[in-house]
């Protein structure tokens, strides 16, 4: 993706099934958990680099004993920074007797460090900004152990006002309007409740209080108190959390829009957002790694016991298919595979509007994210090429020429690596004009590749948000080298609608395919659309979610997504870039047959999962029309 946007979080889990003496005899240090969040947390750095934070909990100290500790950085190398705090911890020790570092009974007791359960995560902002106390995870502190509660989450709400209104009733007065806080609030009151209700029955029983905690901690309702925290919960999910006591879980939505993996044995329980991670940093098989299902949690009871519970019915599966595209590593092995087919399938459209010139066509890639999906297109033209070399040998007949074959031979696939990226751009440079200078700088190219004049070349990107960086930059680089035409190609569908389920994607202005639209119906007479889809959303404003629909739909109908697709390379082309320029976007259908376990299209069929998406995207055209620069959700 050229384009910047914000990612996904990441989170990671470590429960450890055995004592740290175990560990310190087995692997020769009591660290192994804590080795293992950080490699899980800088394996997926990717995913959030706006904040970094991560919090134990230790079992079974004797009271007055600390048994919680959280360390959170926002810094500009947050998981470096924030792992620099506990190795603060340890160079104190060391400097004064080596020999505790190696004791786990003495680090328990001492050491932040030294614990039961890991919980990690990484932060991109969308509510809040960058402040500290935005970066998770969250906590819920309270002198009873049961009440504690921490958590960290991949997720967005879409009715953040719902949820709010809903805390404001039971009573409580929320200290920001977020959606991190009203999760931790709505799961925080019903683990109180669960903790009532235990107390009153145990009281009742005639159980003493230290007796009536413990039997609390022992059988509290984990999968109960999810199901009701969760009733009114309209997004993305995946949302891990650990209480006081010692139940840790993780959740997800019903949709599976958002992800979460898990590997067990007899020593470790281990999440993370992305399988391949766990794979690498635990040293397993693929099918040993498991996805936490859509609409269920993983709960971890203190003593051990580990079981998948239904908390949500679950509904049609809608993974984002964008963690197909862009987010999710592209070591996961369906991933990989999935990536080349988006390259395998957008040949045929590639072949047309270079018109089957492929002799006079250099082929390349950018960013590297799109490198898998290069290598599944060149895979394809190859084997089109082999197509033509057998019709060209096939019609020689009889007539073997030698000079002829060895021309036929010698045809191959152009493959080039153009552009390299050589700095990033920093945002102290605040004016437009220092800003575009610079962004015109982002990549390097290799000059000498493209013949001028004569050659096409063509570019693949995995996808196309916002087009600023193909304009400002990208189309002016490439034009240095002379090319007779610039063909773009993303891998994905046209960005036609807002994401609210975790990606930072929220305003229907940014998105270049939205800007097309509008200009075509200016173009072609056809303002009175925008004016009736903007009645119609403005009339259903105020509506409950379950009844709003998504016409902004309508701003697209009247045209194919060629017409679309063409008015994009113009708004794109500059007047001083000489080459002529196409834009390329997969299809829908190409996109469902690469991915066909991770349906969720919203971005660009605006078919979105949940009520709160067609909340979101007519929100966003309001805003859009009434000139709010302002996010929908």
């Amino acid at each position: 993706m050229s384009d910047q946007i914000k990612h996904e979080c990441g989170i990671a889990l470590i429960r450890l099934l055995k004592p740290l003496e175990y560990y310190q005899s087995k692997y020769g240090t009591w660290m192994y958990g804590l080795q293992k969040l950080y490699l899980l947390m800088e394996k997926q750095h990717n995913r959030g680099q706006d904040g970094a934070g991560f919090a134990t909990l230790k079992f079974d100290l004797d009271p007055g004993k600390k048994y919680i500790h959280r360390f959170r950085s926002n810094g500009d190398s947050p998981i470096k920074e924030v792992f620099a705090q506990i190795n603060n911890y340890h160079t104190e020790v060391k400097e004064k007797n080596a020999d505790l570092l190696n004791d786990p009974v003495w680090a328990k007791e001492n050491l932040p460090s030294a614990a039961d359960v890991y919980l990690g995560h990484l932060r991109y902002g969308t509510f809040g900004g960058d402040d500290i106390e935005y970066v998770q995870p969250l906590m819920r502190e309270n002198n009873w152990k049961s009440r504690n509660l921490m958590l960290a989450g991949n997720f967005n709400m879409t009715n953040v006002d719902e949820l709010f209104k809903v805390l404001v009733d039971l009573g409580q007065n929320p200290k920001e309007y977020s959606d991190t806080i009203t999760v931790l609030e709505k799961v925080g009151h019903f683990l109180d409740e669960e903790n009532q209700m235990l107390f009153r029955q145990y009281k009742n029983d005639g159980f003493k209080n230290k007796e009536i905690s413990e039997l609390i901690a022992k059988n509290i309702d984990i999968k109960k108190i999810l199901q009701e925290a969760s009733k009114d919960w309209d997004g993305g999910y995946a949302i891990a959390g650990v209480t006081g006591h010692g139940d840790a879980f993780v959740t997800r939505d019903p949709n599976g829009i958002r992800p979460a993996f898990y590997y067990k044995d007899e020593e470790i329980v281990v999440v993370a957002s992305e399988r391949p991670v766990i794979q690498t940093v635990m040293n397993v098989p693929s099918d040993a790694v498991n996805e936490v299902k859509p609409g269920e949690a993983l709960i971890i009871k203190k003593d051990g016991k580990v079981s998948s519970e239904e908390i949500r019915v679950p509904q049609k599966r809608s993974s984002c298919s964008f963690e197909r595209i862009y987010f999710s590593r592209g070591s996961d092995k369906d991933v990989y595979q999935e990536r080349k087919q988006l390259g395998r399938l957008i040949v045929p459209q590639i072949m047309k509007v270079i018109n089957n010139d492929s002799e006079n066509t250099v082929f390349s890639f950018i960013p590297n994210t799109s490198e898998t999906a290069f290598y599944g297109m060149v895979d394809e033209l190859k084997t089109h090429l082999q197509g033509v070399q057998k019709k060209e040998i096939m019609a020689l007949g009889g007539k073997i020429d030698e000079k002829e074959i060895t021309r036929i031979m010698n045809k191959k696939i152009r493959v080039e690596k153009i552009a390299i990226k050589d700095i990033k751009l920093r945002t102290f440079i605040a004016q437009d004009k220092g800003r575009n200078d610079l962004v015109g700088h982002v990549y390097d190219i290799t000059y000498g590749a493209i013949r001028s004049g004569v050659d096409n070349l063509v570019i693949i990107d995995d996808s196309i948000v916002r087009g600023t960086t193909l304009k400002e930059s990208i189309l002016r680089i490439l034009d240095r080298l002379e090319p007779k035409k610039i063909v773009v190609v993303s891998s994905s569908p046209q960005i036609r609608y807002p994401d609210c389920y975790g990606i930072d994607m929220a305003k229907l202005g940014d998105f270049i395919a939205f800007k097309a639209a509008i200009s075509l119906l200016k173009d072609t007479g056809q303002e009175n659309v925008i004016n009736e889809v903007y009645k119609k959303s403005k009339a259903q404003e105020n509506l409950p979610k379950e009844q709003i629909v998504n016409y902004v739909k309508e701003i697209y109908k009247p045209f194919t997504p060629e017409e679309i697709s063409g008015k994009i390379s113009k708004l794109l082309k500059s007047n001083e870039i000489k080459a002529e320029v196409e834009i390329v976007f997969q299809t829908i259908e190409n996109l469902h047959a690469a991915c066909p376990n991770d349906t969720g299209d919203w971005y660009f069929t605006g078919n979105y999962p949940t009520p709160g998406g067609n909340k979101v995207v007519n929100k966003s055209f309001i805003n859009f029309i009434e000139g709010r620069d302002q996010r929908a959700y």
